[in-house]
């Protein structure tokens, strides 16, 4: 329950994140796996900066940094947004 509990709190910070970006690289599932890596992205971010965490949630006694989650999902969705448009090149009609 606690795993479920965390993919879902994932996937609405990586859902935030992609549309604080302007960049949605797909649906729920990948908001989820961006959610996930965003938190993990915005952790490291905070720890290098020496930042505290901010609104953390303890899931099953692991917390779960909220805001770090959601700043490290629109870094992560401007960066694919940014890749995206570099390499995907622009479509003539």
């Amino acid at each position: 329950m606690e795993i479920l509990i965390l993919l879902v709190i994932a996937a609405i910070c990586g859902a935030i994140g992609q549309s604080l970006a302007g960049y949605t690289a797909g649906g729920c599932i990948i908001s989820t796996i961006v959610g996930l890596m965003g938190a993990y992205i915005g952790t490291a971010i905070a720890r290098n900066l020496q930042l505290p965490e901010i609104l953390p949630i303890s899931i099953g006694g692991n917390p779960f940094p909220i805001v770090w989650a959601i700043i490290g999902s629109a870094v992560l969705s401007a960066i694919l947004g940014l890749l995206s448009r570099t390499f995907g090149g622009r479509r003539r009609l």
